[in-house]
């Protein structure tokens, strides 16, 4: 390999890079138009008081010093932050963002490979696959993605900037290639494994020997964020137990995943946002997806001197993928087509520069298999960045392919409910709760919505069920007790309200219809102490003080119920009911 090549050797360099900038607009500019998805998208963003208030000194220093959903990414954060700086909650521009980024990352990536390998053809499918592949769409199309994209750019800096210090080394290269690393990290945790690509690439195509030493550093930083991602999973309660899912199945679940992948890689079917754990017994299929992994490891190394980047991009897929292949589990997911983002570049390589030598000698077929395979791909694209438009697409398709998937229809049930179509809801939740029995948040969910159709005695049936798994929960028991109130059992609700109370004490709603349901049960006095004491949380309240005054006036204590009253009327003129009470206690 030459020690040093030009950035752009030839005008049809420039042809590559403006074909795969339009490429990925052609296939993904659907997004533009898309809003947030109700999966992540709130919680990172809209609902983010740090995120939505854009760049400022406090959300910088809670993005350093802090983890979220069990990962530390402060780049991401400040990312989204400067979208909400510059854009505010405008979907599309922040989608527009993960677009360009993701449009960045493929040029440098097509940038990396010609520099180094000095192979055009290769890199530009390889880059191709990376832009147009239906497996990336997650990772584009999800705003709360923006950490695969911009992890991935920065890996690509990496790359970049490693290739030149490898041509021409230097302190200050080296610093910087260290410099866009920790970027990377910064990202994304995922970029731990980055360091032992560099290795890779030091035997091919850059033919300089294993540099262990010159990797310390790069390892260091590696080790130490791994530590960080390890602890905020456990802090943020993420790390799923052993006694849960056992190592074994978690072994089997992997060796079939990695098999799965590849298969995803060359036909993209059946693709959902969300891959449920398997409950069935996998040991039959992870030992064949064993076997086959250990054939192709040992057929790569066996060709490593005559086709090196056999071992490479299988070594690099092997290598990129462990991080998430579920032995460290976190999350309920099997496994997921973001996890393939910077993984399948390996597995580019090796189809790449092998269709090159396999069909040497025959351009003319080789050209017509790369531009099928690549627009085939963004066909594939376009149909799956569809399912993005909005939550009830992207779950309903999840669930259209996954049936079993307790995740997809607790999530489609959510969605529909927003948009109104309440049986609808309650049609996915009663599949969820058959699904999975033990989730109270489920049961909780399923019995909101049958209250809101009148379904008192099922709905309390089910909230009663979410009770047992969630029996601290102070909105459980509220919402139980707010039904046995309408239900006309007040003894029973104010037990329920009672409980929520003392896990809420400073809830003014909950003390408001504790008030209402003791005084049902006729205890006023104990009515009159809890209307006090939503009164002192929520003085502006005129329902609070009209409660209040009417349970003054059942104990004969005139003078005060009228000035709580008088109150009432001041803060609501419009509260009809505090009026004509007022007339009544003032005659």
């Amino acid at each position: 390999m030459k020690k040093s090549a030009p950035q752009i050797k030839e005008p049809r360099d420039l042809w590559i890079y403006a074909l795969l900038a339009v490429g990925i607009f052609a296939a993904y500019g659907a997004v533009l138009r898309f809003g947030f998805v109700n999966y992540d998208d709130p919680v990172y963003i809209a609902n983010n008081p740090y995120v939505r208030d854009g760049v400022t000194w406090s959300g910088v220093v809670w993005a350093f010093t802090h983890s979220f959903a069990g990962n530390w990414y402060p780049l991401t954060w400040i990312s989204h932050m400067l979208d909400c700086q510059f854009f505010g909650l405008d979907a599309g521009a922040h989608h527009f963002t993960n677009l360009a980024i993701h449009t960045a990352a493929t040029l440098l990536l097509f940038a990396v490979l010609r520099r180094i390998t000095e192979a055009c053809w290769p890199s530009a499918f390889v880059a191709a696959l990376f832009a147009l592949h239906p497996l990336h769409v997650e990772s584009v199309a999800w705003i709360a993605e923006r950490k695969d994209v911009l992890s991935a750019f920065f890996w690509m800096l990496t790359l970049w900037c490693y290739a030149r210090y490898v041509a021409s080394p230097s302190l200050a290269r080296y610093a910087w290639t260290l410099a866009a690393f920790a970027c990377g990290l910064m990202a994304k945790p995922m970029a731990i494994t980055l360091p032992l690509v560099l290795t890779l690439l030091d035997w091919w195509p850059f033919a300089r020997g294993w540099k262990i030493r010159e990797k310390l550093p790069f390892l260091a930083l590696s080790a130490a964020v791994s530590v960080v991602t390890y602890t905020a999973h456990v802090a943020d309660k993420a790390v799923v137990s052993f006694t849960r899912i056992p190592l074994a199945m978690r072994v089997e679940n992997a060796l079939v995943s990695y098999a799965v992948y590849i298969g995803k890689m060359f036909w993209p079917s059946r693709l959902a946002v969300f891959y449920p754990y398997p409950k069935g017994p996998l040991a039959v299929p992870a030992a064949l997806a064993g076997l086959a992994l250990a054939a192709i490891t040992a057929a790569a190394i066996w060709a490593r001197r005559k086709r090196p980047y056999l071992a490479v991009g299988w070594f690099w897929y092997l290598v990129t993928l462990a991080p998430v292949i579920g032995l460290i589990q976190a999350g309920q997911q099997a496994r997921a087509d973001r996890y393939m983002y910077i993984p399948m570049i390996g597995l580019s390589i090796m189809l790449a520069w092998g269709g090159r030598d396999v069909l040497r000698g025959r351009p003319q077929v080789t050209v017509v298999l790369a531009v099928s395979a690549c627009a085939a791909c963004a066909v594939v694209t376009l149909f799956q960045v569809d399912y993005w438009e909005n939550g009830v697409k992207l779950f309903r398709r999840a669930v259209d392919v996954t049936p079993e998937n307790y995740v997809a229809r607790f999530n489609l049930a959510h969605d529909l409910r927003e948009t109104g179509d309440l049986a609808g809801a309650i049609r996915e939740l009663e599949r969820a709760v058959r699904m999975e029995p033990d989730s109270g948040v489920a049961h909780d969910e399923l019995g909101q919505l049958l209250g809101k159709q009148g379904r008192l005695d099922e709905a309390l049936a089910q909230l009663r069920q979410a009770e047992v798994f969630l029996p601290d929960n102070a909105a459980l028991h509220y919402r139980i007790g707010v039904l046995l109130a309408t239900a006309g059992h007040p003894e029973q609700a104010v037990d329920e309200l009672s409980q929520a109370a003392r896990l809420d004490p400073g809830n003014a709603d909950i003390r408001r219809n504790l008030g209402v349901s003791l005084a049902a049960s006729d205890h006023l006095p104990e009515a009159v102490a809890e209307f006090r004491q939503a009164v002192s949380l929520k003085p502006d309240d005129a329902t609070v003080r009209f409660n209040l005054g009417l349970a003054l006036l059942n104990l004969g204590q005139k003078s005060e119920a009228i000035g709580q009253l008088q109150e009432a009327v001041k803060l609501d003129p419009n509260l009809a009911d505090a009026r004509a009470a007022l007339a009544a206690a003032s005659k």
